[in-house]
């Protein structure tokens, strides 16, 4: 331990994490919080396998095997292979790894490092980890789902095992969290057993002096694409004038840039090459790139080496120390996956990075010597980025974790103490993808094709289509499907045969690895297939078309087609979700797709729909419904529009229409479209004449004014009670009646009480018999749509029943009448002999005795062949002029 040590800074922290371990017994708890740089990933795991051998702690015959995870391939056989070194053994001897697709460890492995995706598996193959002794969760401060996932169902084995130590270890601030997690000795998943949190150890930072400075671009770093190429160039010029100052002062300066994936690795790392100082070396660090590489990146410069600049994505963040480096050059970037539940769509999306892991970042400059960050944004984005990385759990699809958790016997999350309990919307949306595949039963619980889906290293929607498609094109052509999309690549224009016709000639920097998955997961289609049983695909499938058909089976809700009318680069997913193709993309030629991804997007990029294709296959008509078949569906959809209910015979899949024609619908299927017009619509689509609009009227008032058992005739409660009053009529328009031939007067009718009805015309009179023997006709006020209302929205009479009628034909009348047993007196707006309103009152009396001599006054000049007596009271009563009379 005192060489493994020498000169990291951890050294002087093992104490305290040893005292704290022997203390707790064979079921230590522990959190360490370091920050990068500190050793504690090459000093922790040692440690505890020197505990487990010793007397502090019993390992049982044989020794038990220390396991620790690292969130990323890269990272695991970096620290195996550091490890190994300082231990003077060769890696897979004492020290060893296993990663997907690799394994180098042995019955001598004492420190394993693995992924958490592999620890997962071993998990649900061995819930008990018989052969471990210790697991150490390393970087857990990132969150990461599956590592977060470890954390609950670890906590659940403690409990089944008084003698599985279990130590977490982060770089950030978070630890206490992580301690009341783990809780104290003696007990599991969060619930101490009077033990506590468990014990912090911390190590005070290493860092030297370190020098930031800004230099913001003069354009955005994200465009419609992602990230702009013009950011980029401004990321790798700034990386090579500061590299270049650098080398100035010191000759062993070498350089770390932080982009966000591989692609812009590898862009900036091309530009760098044609622009950093004469024999600079550049190299490229991202999970893409082969072991080979990723050693010579994370490995020291040579004495007498060139110097370096290593471009690298967030992996060389907290997972791994690059030693040498005395330079950072940090876009502000990073890529963390999202969820679109209104869409449908998920994947890796670019946001700006934590400030949590802008420190981290900068960090990696000052571990060595004095060093200097130079972050390519502002002060003001620095600001608004958030503190912490967001969890993946709150963020990511869980269908994965979803039958993680379900094999585990806790469908849903549900008993197990994590970090942050899964959303419940996407973890329902997880669990029913899980239905489809077949993979869970109703119940939640796995059935046996879910145990074996959950054995195939990739999304179960990826493992179910390797296993379908196994048994449809071969199980080579699925594995290379499933691999390709399982991968990093970006696919050019979006066409995954492009990409797949590169890799397979090698072109591409991850073809060897590619490869390789394929060759794991071929192996697995031939072993597992028969578990599905017979293919949806019938039809012999060419060599050309096994692509999208495994595409579609993974995806059958990305299934697309072009929209017809909207140009070539618009595509209906069968879930819905309208998407366009990258703008002179070679796949906009094609009538059917199977979409492998789709995200959010703006601009021309996606052809105005809001959502882009970033990698998808050819696919045939009939190639698509079979992969999609669950989806098809026959319905007859009628409508009612423009007077009529009309219907039409349509064959979907999904939300894509295949064929549309015209039926006669079935009475219910009339009723069903005249309801959901008048619910949509209102009583409006039927109309009301004349008549009916005077009877609700008249109804409507007295209801307001009497109550029950008048009937309340507003649209809400008419609406409701559409059988009682409408039921032959909605009948006939179910039938094919036009809306021409229904008048609502006499369905109203059925409305009135009995026998109370018999006094309508009393009450509510259609016209008021004025003093000059004219019958006039009652403008009854508005009918209120609000509870409690009392007329309607435009009008200004008070809901008050109106009576316009010329002033001269109410010479005499002093008594203003009242309608509804004398509660509502009507308001009378007095006309010109042009019809045109003199005088609005509901007090007759007083208008004779007062502003009618004004009246007269303004009037009689103007209608001189019209009476205007002096005394109104005594005046007799007409409709004519003065000749007439």
């Amino acid at each position: 331990m005192q060489a493994i040590g020498a000169g990291l800074a951890f050294e002087a922290s093992l104490a305290e994490l040893a005292g704290v371990l022997r203390a707790a017994g064979p079921a230590g708890t522990a959190v360490v919080q370091a920050p990068p740089g500190t050793g504690k990933t090459t000093l922790v795991p040692p440690l505890l396998a020197n505990l487990a051998a010793g007397p502090g702690l019993h390992a049982g015959p044989g020794g038990l095997r220390v396991v620790v995870t690292q969130p990323r391939r890269v990272a695991a056989r970096a620290a195996a292979r550091r490890l190994a070194a300082l231990d003077g053994t060769p890696v897979g001897d004492r020290v060893g790894y296993t990663v997907r697709g690799e394994r180098r460890a042995g019955p001598r492995t004492l420190v394993e490092f693995v992924t958490p995706g592999i620890l997962l598996r071993r998990l649900l193959d061995d819930p008990g980890l018989e052969s471990t002794g210790a697991v150490i969760l390393d970087e857990v401060h990132e969150r990461g789902l599956e590592t977060d996932l470890l954390l609950g169902m670890l906590g659940e084995v403690r409990q089944l095992r008084g003698d599985l130590t279990l130590v977490a270890m982060s770089a950030t601030v978070d630890a206490p969290r992580f301690a009341a997690l783990l809780g104290g000795p003696g007990s599991g998943g969060g619930e101490p057993d009077g033990g506590g949190p468990a014990p912090v150890v911390d190590c005070p930072s290493a860092l030297y002096p370190l020098e930031v400075q800004w230099a913001p671009p003069a354009a955005a770093r994200l465009d419609g694409r992602g990230v702009a190429r013009g950011f980029l160039d401004h990321v790798a010029d700034t990386a090579a004038n500061a590299h270049a100052a650098g080398l100035l002062r010191d000759a062993g300066t070498d350089a770390l840039v932080f982009v966000p994936g591989a692609w812009e690795v590898s862009y900036v790392a091309g530009r760098l090459r044609g622009r950093a100082a004469p024999g600079t070396e550049v190299l490229e660090l991202h999970g893409q790139v082969g072991p080979a590489e990723q050693d010579r990146a994370v490995s020291g410069r040579r004495p007498g080496g060139p110097a370096r600049i290593i471009v690298s994505t967030d992996l060389a963040e907290s997972s791994l120390t690059v030693p040498g480096v005395r330079l950072v050059i940090d876009s502000g970037l990073t890529r963390e996956p999202r969820r679109d539940a209104a869409r449908g769509m998920s994947g890796l999306v670019t946001v700006s990075c934590s400030r949590a892991s802008a420190e981290q970042r900068a960090g990696r400059a000052a571990r060595q010597g004095p060093g200097r960050v130079v972050r390519c944004y502002d002060q003001k984005s620095y600001g608004a980025a958030p503190a912490h990385v967001t969890p993946e759990i709150n963020v990511a699809d869980l269908t994965g974790a979803a039958l993680t958790l379900a094999c585990w016997g806790s469908p849903g999350g549900e008993g197990l103490a994590l970090p942050d309990k899964p959303p419940a919307a996407a973890m329902a949306e997880a669990v029913e993808v899980l239905r489809e595949l077949g993979a869970v039963a109703g119940d939640g619980s796995p059935t046996r094709l879910g145990r074996t889906l959950a054995r195939v290293p990739a999304d179960p929607r990826l493992a179910r289509a390797l296993l379908d498609g196994a048994v449809a094109v071969g199980p080579q052509a699925a594995a290379e499907a499933v691999a390709l999309v399982a991968g990093d690549q970006r696919a050019p224009g979006a066409d995954l045969t492009a990409l797949l016709s590169s890799l397979r000639a090698g072109r591409e920097p991850s073809a060897r690895r590619w490869t390789e998955d394929v060759r794991r997961l071929e192996t697995i289609a031939r072993k597992e297939s028969a578990a599905v049983g017979p293919s949806v695909i019938t039809a012999p499938v060419s060599a050309a078309e096994s692509l999208g058909v495994v595409v579609a089976l993974a995806f059958p809700d990305r299934v697309a087609r072009r929209v017809p009318g909207e140009g070539a680069a618009r595509f209906l997913l069968s879930s819905g979700t309208r998407a366009g193709l990258p703008a002179g993309s070679p796949l906009s030629g094609y009538e059917w797709l199977a979409v492998a991804e789709v995200s959010r997007a703006a601009g021309r990029d996606a052809a105005g729909t809001g959502a882009l294709i970033r990698s998808a296959a050819p696919l045939t008509a009939d190639l698509a419904q079979a992969a999609a078949g669950h989806l098809l569906a026959e319905t007859v959809e009628a409508k009612f529009g423009q007077g009529r209910v009309t219907a039409r015979r349509e064959r979907r899949l999904g939300a894509i229409s295949l064929s549309s024609t015209p039926v006669r619908p079935s009475p219910a299927e009339g009723r069903s479209a005249v309801a959901r017009a008048l619910s949509g619509e209102g009583l409006g689509v039927i109309g009301w004449s004349t008549a009916a609009d005077a009877l609700r009227r008249r109804l409507a008032l007295l209801h307001r004014e009497l109550g029950a058992p008048w009937p309340d005739v507003s649209e809400r409660a008419l609406l409701a009670a559409l059988d009682t009053w409408l039921g032959p009529e909605l009948e006939k328009l179910a039938g094919g009646a036009a809306v021409s031939g229904i008048d609502l007067t006499d369905p109203l009718r059925r409305l009135l009480p009995w026998p109370e009805a018999a006094r309508l015309a009393e009450l509510a009179p259609e016209a008021l018999k004025v003093p000059s023997g004219s019958m006039v006709r009652i403008d009854y006020p508005d009918v209120a749509e609000e509870p409690g209302g009392d007329r309607g929205p435009d009008t200004d009479d008070g809901g008050r029943p109106v009576v316009a009628v010329k002033l001269q034909e109410c010479f005499g009348w002093a008594e203003t009448p009242r309608l509804v047993d004398g509660r509502v007196p009507v308001l009378f707006h007095l006309l010109s002999p042009a019809r045109r309103p003199l005088a609005v009152t509901d007090d007759l009396a007083s208008f004779w005795s007062g502003p009618y001599a004004q009246v007269r006054a303004e009037m009689r000049g103007r209608y001189p062949r019209h009476p205007w007596p002096e005394d109104p009271w005594t005046a007799q009563a007409t409709a004519r002029t003065k000749a007439r009379m």
